[in-house]
């Protein structure tokens, strides 16, 4: 009964994402709202990756933020007990070095740029990556579309620019923003951080449909 909902919507097509193996790169205001949409649709193979702990200043965007302190994946695969936690940081030697191949698709909610780009060398035929959701108030903004395509957003701008000068030639699904920002500070709003992590959950939803046979 618990997915009766999510069955009605996709009909057989919700087995597709039961059996999914999903690796989610970063639990914080986008990762960790992309983390309950999976869970909640019933795709809950997640293995997540994150190295940092909840602070104060998370409360204000963040699932799980209300234990100050706590690891970030230790807590959320308390609160998500089919998810495998790994303790570290996502810099561009752990995606050098880490094994993908056991995931269907790869879910960047890092903002690392370096890491982003390294990511996108290496396994870009299963990413879905995120943008900048920080210091904007609009969710509606939202867009998603090939990393080439984003525009606006000077944070997808200069991944496009990096992606570039590394000499990468493939594609990959891209949610980005060209809402100007609202703040020269570190501001953030739920509304869209959160959003980005619904709109990433459903990027990842019909990128698995549309790769399986």
């Amino acid at each position: 009964m618990r997915y009766e909902r999510c069955r009605a919507l996709f009909g057989e097509d919700h087995e597709k994402l039961a059996r999914t193996k999903v690796l989610l790169l970063g639990v914080g205001g986008v990762g960790g709202f992309c983390l309950d949409c999976l869970f909640r649709t019933g795709i809950t193979d997640i293995t997540i990756v994150d190295y940092d702990t909840f602070d104060e200043t998370n409360q204000n965007r963040q699932i799980g933020s209300e234990a100050v302190g706590a690891v970030k994946v230790r807590r959320l695969a308390e609160l998500y007990p089919t998810v495998t936690p790994i303790e570290a940081k996502v810099d561009a030697a752990w995606v050098e070095n880490f094994d993908f191949s056991p995931y269907d698709i790869v879910l960047d909610a890092i903002d690392d740029i370096r890491a982003k780009i390294a990511l996108a060398h290496k396994v870009w035929p299963k990413l879905v990556s995120a943008t900048g959701g920080a210091r904007k108030i609009d969710p509606t903004k939202i867009e998603i579309d090939s990393i080439w395509k984003t525009h606006g957003d000077p944070f997808a701008r200069k991944i496009r620019y990096e992606l570039k000068k590394s000499g990468f030639k493939g594609d990959y699904t891209a949610l980005f923003s060209p809402e100007e920002p609202k703040t020269a500070t570190k501001g953030s709003f739920v509304a869209v951080t959160g959003a980005f992590g619904l709109a990433m959950c459903s990027a990842a939803v019909r990128k698995i449909l549309e790769n399986s046979d």
